[in-house]
């Protein structure tokens, strides 16, 4: 299994990022949101996944390992192939896709092509209950302050998890704190001070 890949971008031609990786050339299909970021030149770090077809290996890529685990849950549920995750994460940041089925926002997945009605509703049954476990960085807060670094949020989730909050109130703490913070101490510090006032 490739688990992630580092190297120069030395072709972006949708949907994939072409990645010089000592030499060999790597065709990475990404989310819309990272292709429309790349520049040839720029150095990328991508967390993989691999699937091989009979006729191929087909190589997946995202920019944080949250988004790959949200990802390799979608390719779980029936039905459910990389084609259609891949652009699930294309349509709306892995935040928001994350927050649209721990809600039971059907309305919102049935805006995605090639999502219909049957599909969104199992993607919820059968997600509903597991993406909060996933630690994806939250959306920018309502007043449009960029949230805190994903790396930072990340650690600071799985800490708090780690020790006994359940997903959705550590998500909950880390969400209520300053977004300028990009610390991950200073933000589990920050959040078991809030959870005992």
């Amino acid at each position: 299994m490739i688990g992630c890949l580092r190297g120069e971008v030395i072709e972006v031609a949708p949907p994939f990022l072409v990645i010089d990786v000592a030499g060999v050339g790597y065709e990475v299909e990404v989310p819309a949101g990272l292709l429309e970021a790349a520049e040839s030149g720029q150095v990328a770090l991508l967390w993989t996944h691999l699937i091989p077809r009979e006729d191929a290996l087909q190589l997946y890529g995202f920019g944080h390992r949250a988004e790959r685990a949200l990802f390799r849950a979608l390719l779980r549920v029936n039905g459910v192939g990389a084609k259609l995750a891949l652009a699930l994460l294309s349509a709306m940041p892995a935040a928001h896709l994350q927050d649209c089925l721990m809600r039971g926002d059907v309305a919102a997945l049935t805006r995605v092509s090639g999502v219909g009605r049957k599909t969104a509703e199992r993607l919820v049954m059968e997600l509903r209950d597991r993406v909060g476990a996933v630690p994806v960085a939250p959306p920018a807060g309502a007043s449009g302050t960029a949230a805190p670094p994903r790396g930072a949020f990340d650690e600071a989730y799985a800490a708090l998890v780690a020790l006994g909050y359940r997903p959705n109130e550590a998500r909950d703490l880390l969400q209520s704190l300053d977004p300028a913070i990009t610390d991950s101490e200073t933000l589990i510090r920050l959040a078991l001070r809030s959870a005992f006032q």
